[in-house]
């Protein structure tokens, strides 16, 4: 039986025991009222370990996380600041694993802090903006609390029944909103040469940010597009409004965008209340490598801190600066470059830090994210370089094209040496 507190009085310690592992729901589907009740009493209960993959609320700041052991599965949102003040323990993982891993075990929820609608005539409550791995993490928690926001849109998809919920909380509140970002012309030129892959009645991926904004822009003329992505933003209203969007050509999930969050603000989500056209999935569906292969014409584009001249990407890492994450970067390229006429992308400005540091570099400064076998199509202000079925030599020639002029000299060098071993 359901227990319901009020959010004034809440008690953490009634349900949490010290040394607990929490797991939270992400994005714009964090529980923004349970979160702050963990930040002032969290440190009290003792050894709780919170596990949260994305983070845009603000909360999580390092002085309102002491005493508490927090991890993810990157530097994503406002998670940065935690790594920079050396306070996040990263777990690399791919986000599909995510929910599998909270079943098996070796992600350890004893504790979910999620939110919801209110529940439907069945009982039954809505995930709202975010599915990935929340009903993953309601099966494996010990117990299970819910942020009932009646704020929150009703979206088709996974829902959690009542019965499951042991402790609720009922709240009136905007839930968290993340604003679109600010385009510049290297954003709008990347996105130029993104959008000359994606013809009509292809099925996009992206994610959210400057890069993802203007590519969507540039896409209203397009005939029947589809959606199948792991996260999606207000671009989706702007082109279904303009009759780019339909999903109609998709073989599976026809006339429906499929993703796992929704991140954006009330205009999307207001656009996703009781919407039929748009499924929220988990990640198990939304990244499986099986149901991405059946979506033909598939584009993923996805970002990166750099890329080196053999098709190397690594989107998390720049020296001791933790900047990313694996994220689902891994299960698109995979899942794109599979499907009948695919495309894989990895986008990113040719530079860094003001123009000092080029991300077309000789080596890599951190970790290998996406392994060169898989890479298939990279993009910067300055072009695209289609890597596939090319020698490793060819990959450096054409990846030097692409890369700031400033750096080309000593790029070339690098590839020559390449040209000159063949490895």
């Amino acid at each position: 039986m359901t227990v319901v507190r009020d959010p004034a009085d809440l008690d953490l310690s009634e349900f949490l025991r010290p040394g607990d592992h929490l797991v939270i729901g992400q994005a714009c589907g964090e529980p923004p009222t349970l979160v702050e009740s963990l930040v002032r009493q969290g440190a009290g209960i003792g050894g709780l370990t919170v596990f949260i993959a994305t983070s845009f609320s603000g909360s999580f700041t390092p002085a309102a996380t002491a005493g508490l052991r927090m991890r993810s599965m990157g530097a994503i949102g406002a998670l940065r600041g935690l790594t920079a003040s050396h306070v996040l323990e990263v777990i690399a993982c791919h986000v599909g694993r995510i929910g599998p891993m909270l079943e098996s075990g070796a992600l350890r929820c004893d504790c979910a802090f999620v939110q919801v609608a209110p529940a439907d005539r069945h009982g039954n409550h809505s995930l709202g903006l975010v599915s990935d791995h929340v009903a993953a993490a309601v099966r494996a928690a010990r117990v299970v609390v819910a942020e009932i926001n009646e704020q929150v849109p009703w979206t088709y998809g996974e829902s959690i029944p009542g019965s499951e919920i042991d402790y609720a909380v009922e709240v009136s509140r905007p839930p968290v909103t993340v604003a679109p970002t600010r385009i510049g012309p290297v954003d709008e030129a990347i996105a130029r040469h993104a959008a000359a892959f994606i013809g009509d009645g292809a099925v996009v991926q992206t994610g959210i940010g400057a890069v993802p904004d203007a590519l969507l822009r540039m896409l209203s003329d397009r005939v029947d597009l589809g959606v199948h992505s792991g996260m999606i933003g207000d671009g989706l209203v702007d082109l279904v409004e303009a009759g780019a969007i339909t999903n109609a050509r998709k073989r599976i999930d026809t006339g429906v965008s499929v993703t796992g969050a929704l991140i954006g603000t009330r205009r999307l989500y207001d656009f996703a209340d009781r919407n039929p056209a748009i499924r929220m999935c988990p990640a198990t569906y939304t990244h499986d490598a099986a149901v991405l292969a059946r979506l033909d014409d598939l584009v993923s584009i996805n970002s990166a801190v750099e890329v080196d001249l053999t098709g190397q990407v690594n989107a998390e890492q720049h020296g001791t600066a933790y900047l990313g994450g694996t994220g689902g970067q891994v299960d698109f390229v995979r899942g794109a470059a599979r499907a009948r006429g695919g495309h894989a992308i990895i986008a990113l400005p040719a530079t860094a830090k003001g123009g000092t540091v080029s991300r077309i570099s000789a080596a890599l400064s951190g970790p290998v994210t996406t392994a060169r076998s898989e890479t298939d199509i990279v993009v910067t202000e300055f072009g695209a370089a289609e890597l596939a079925g090319r020698t490793l030599a060819e990959r450096a020639r054409r990846l030097t094209a692409i890369a700031h002029p400033d750096f080309r000299e000593d790029l070339e060098r690098a590839a020559a040496e390449i040209t000159k071993r063949g490895f």
